[in-house]
């Protein structure tokens, strides 16, 4: 199953593990460490993450170490942007409306 970046970025933990992994690259022992959850719900965490390309895993060794896709997260990035530049044009339109009913109000 393919699973999308806006799926995976739904859950705080999925989020603060893509968060941990911005700053560094940690084998799944030490990102466990981080939760106060078991390792095999921290492991279902790194699949999905893994299965929607925020994460990319190499074996080192007996290691397994976990880097995270930040381009990924472009995907989310372009797709909120529509949105900004909506609300925007509402608080442009709003700030607008608000200088005139308080001119009009100083007329008064």
């Amino acid at each position: 199953m393919r699973r999308d970046v806006f799926q995976a970025i739904a859950d705080p933990t999925r989020r603060e593990i893509i968060n941990l992994l911005a700053h560094q690259t940690m084998n799944l022992n030490t990102i466990a460490d981080n939760f106060d959850i078991s390792r095999p719900a921290v492991s279902k965490h790194i699949r999905i993450l893994t299965e929607c390309g925020l994460l990319m895993i190499t074996q080192q060794g007996r290691e397994r170490y976990c880097k995270a896709n930040l381009q990924k997260l472009q995907e989310v990035s372009e797709w909120t942007e529509q949105f900004k530049s909506f609300w925007m044009q509402k608080l442009d339109a709003l700030e607008e409306f608000l200088e005139k009913e308080k001119k009009e109000s100083g007329k008064k």
